[in-house]
């Protein structure tokens, strides 16, 4: 399968768009999952200006890159969030306005369905990103959680988010929600959920990224095969888990990233606990031809070096194909 590897920018919008794609290129990258802030892609310019779209695209193609998704985590997250001060440090002034909660999610909620309209014009049919939760803060079940609020949360989940699915249906766009902790499908159970509670549509499938499943003791690979159908993008993040001495939980304890008294870290693709080769066998076996995206995230190293090393471990990765016929067929007298 040729499937092309790609660079998230997320972690890169500190940097001009042109120098990210300058260095993706130079590494051997051959595209971008490109980041809806910084300069990387503006959703409003996107949609007022007629030149702007071109412009990044010529901007790729100097650079011999393409895109096949971009990314809208940051505003994806207020859609149905109880918007705080978190919120105002990543969303535009345009999103955040007074931070009145549910004037905060409207405006979410609209961001998205532009960045539905905005991807069509680039020429991408994904796009990923995060749906926040209303009922996250509930996780710990203290005080006791009724039922009958964490239904509310996916009733709230489904109301605010089938209106923005219809924009993505209208132009032909799909929605690859990042199953991770915060949002309201974090794990094996809530992605069922999830689905369900939205009835299914094909406008809403998910992102796989098995960093967030590592520290959680899921299956990324169980994961794989049982909602294969439901892969629209993958990005390779990579998670080091340290909770041997009884100290370290996997709840981190506050402390900051590449903190050694933390229970888990995300790490270099490659680096970590990922069951990489399993994830590739498998992403195999479910025919995924997507693009692989790498997400790069690492507190404790340089990401100048991080990010071509993991290029490189996951070619190699990439490049692992299922033969024409099985091993065994040269034990056949036939």
């Amino acid at each position: 399968m040729a499937r092309p590897i790609t660079l998230f920018t997320g972690q890169w919008a500190d940097l001009p768009f042109e120098e990210v794609c300058r260095l993706a290129s130079g590494w051997g990258y051959e595209g971008l999952e490109i980041a809806c802030w910084g300069d990387h892609f503006e959703v409003d310019k996107a949609l007022a200006d007629d030149s702007y779209v071109p412009r990044r695209l010529e901007t790729l193609a100097e650079h011999d890159l393409k895109v096949w998704a971009i990314s809208n985590h940051l505003v994806g997250q207020a859609v149905c969030d109880i918007p705080d001060e978190r919120h105002q440090a990543i969303l535009p002034e345009r999103i955040w306005g007074d931070g009145e909660a549910e004037g905060v999610r409207r405006r979410a909620a609209d961001e998205i369905k532009d960045t539905a309209r905005a991807a069509a014009r680039l020429g991408v049919d994904t796009v990923v990103g995060f749906t926040g939760s209303s009922i996250w803060h509930t996780v710990a079940m203290f005080p006791p959680t009724p039922e009958a609020m964490v239904e509310r949360g996916y009733a709230d989940f489904a109301d605010r988010w089938n209106p923005i699915l219809d924009v993505f249906d209208e132009v032909g766009v799909r929605f690859a929600h990042e199953v991770h902790p915060s949002e309201i499908a974090y794990d094996y159970w809530t992605t069922v959920r999830t689905l369900e509670a939205i009835g299914h549509r094909p406008a809403f499938g998910l992102n796989f990224d098995p960093s967030h499943f590592v520290w959680q003791e899921l299956d990324p690979v169980g994961f794989l095969f049982d909602f294969r159908d439901r892969i629209y993008h993958v990005d390779c993040k990579d998670t080091k888990v340290r909770t041997g001495d009884g100290r370290r939980g996997r709840l981190s304890s506050h402390l900051p990233w590449a903190d050694m008294r933390r229970g888990w870290d995300f790490i270099s693709t490659g680096r970590g606990d990922v069951p990489w080769e399993d994830v590739f066998r498998a992403l195999n076996s479910i025919g995924y031809d997507g693009p692989i995206s790498v997400e790069w995230e690492d507190a404790g190293m340089d990401r100048l070096q991080g990010a071509p090393e993991a290029l490189e471990f996951v070619r190699a990765l990439n490049a692992m194909t299922p033969p024409e016929g099985a091993f065994d067929a040269a034990f056949s007298s036939d």
